[in-house]
């Protein structure tokens, strides 16, 4: 799976976690490993742009999602097609701001926004009431199983850490995602 990340902001963002959560989320979701997603963080004047020319919308969003081959999440009995999934467009000031006002991290917001990016990639849409349904249901399921694979491999690191240096200052496990699943 070809994951590219440009960071064309200023914010300073974990590039290995979001490459490393979009490969998780792709593989739940059965896409083909020689498939490549790319993802961009813009700043407020970029996304701005995006948003009227794309979604003639005024003003900034928070993710944006341009898909290329129309790939679909693969079934259980058939194997997946590769592709090239598109493009994922995230602006980590609306998300700084969309995560003062729901009580959580910046980079919890990313991920979710990184999720919800991907869902769209892969043709899920909020519009209708069963598709809302649909799309944030899976959008939850995806989002919980990162954080319990986040939070079972800091308990690893730490398990290693303990058993390297004996119980002496050992870090504390990372804040992680409380759980939000809106779509600001």
């Amino acid at each position: 799976m070809t994951i590219e990340v440009l960071n064309e902001t200023d914010a300073d963002i974990d590039v290995d976690v979001l490459v490393r959560q979009a490969r998780f989320m792709l593989d739940r979701l059965r896409i083909h490993p020689d498939s490549e997603l790319s993802l961009v963080l813009v700043d407020i004047p970029a996304m701005t742009d995006l948003h009227i020319e794309w979604m003639d919308e005024p003003g900034p969003t928070d993710v944006l999602s341009f898909p290329m081959d129309e790939l679909r999440p693969g079934a259980a009995d058939t194997e997946p097609e590769p592709g090239v999934l598109g493009d994922v467009v995230i602006c980590p000031e609306v998300a700084e701001n969309q995560a003062q006002a729901a009580g959580h991290s910046r980079d919890d917001e990313i991920s979710l926004l990184l999720t919800h990016g991907i869902l769209h990639l892969l043709g899920y849409d909020h519009a209708e009431p069963d598709e809302h349904a649909e799309m944030f249901g899976l959008q939850s399921e995806l989002l919980t199983s990162w954080v319990k694979v986040q939070l079972e491999r800091s308990f690893a690191a730490r398990t290693q850490l303990k058993r390297s240096y004996g119980s002496c200052v050992v870090p504390s496990v990372p804040r992680m995602m409380k759980p939000h699943f809106g779509c600001g």
